[in-house]
């Protein structure tokens, strides 16, 4: 299982690796057979080429994510952190409430990544 401080700085990757438009290296923080529920209860991404094709089109689209709250771990194989998605959607600036939730395999991957939000959570700019 990874420490804490490797699962915290994974996430700071994510957040990182998205802003800057790295998507081959935000993908590399995924396991093979990883699974990507975004919003929970929504879409499911399972495998690693599906997961793939989800953010090369989500950083294509300029998002900008930005964090609300320090990453938190857990005694387990979790993490979550609460950010905020920037976005222009139908020509108009909005932001995006989410805290995403991911699981680490051995290796220290993510093994699966649940991103909650709901419509509430949009909010016009």
């Amino acid at each position: 299982m990874p420490s804490e401080e490797a699962m915290k700085a994974a996430m700071q990757a994510y957040i990182d690796r998205y802003n800057a438009e790295d998507a081959e290296g935000l993908i590399d923080l995924y396991a093979d057979d990883a699974v990507v529920e975004d919003p929970v209860g929504g879409a499911t991404y399972e495998g690693k080429e599906a997961i793939a094709e989800f953010y090369r089109y989500a950083i294509q689209t300029g998002a900008k994510l930005k964090l609300q709250a320090p990453i938190r771990a857990s005694h387990g194989n979790a993490a979550a952190m609460a950010f905020t998605v920037e976005l222009t959607h139908e020509g108009q600036p909005m932001q995006i409430h989410v805290i995403d939730v991911m699981t680490f395999n051995a290796a220290g991957k993510f093994s699966s990544m649940r991103a909650y939000w709901g419509k509430t959570d949009m909010k016009v700019r």
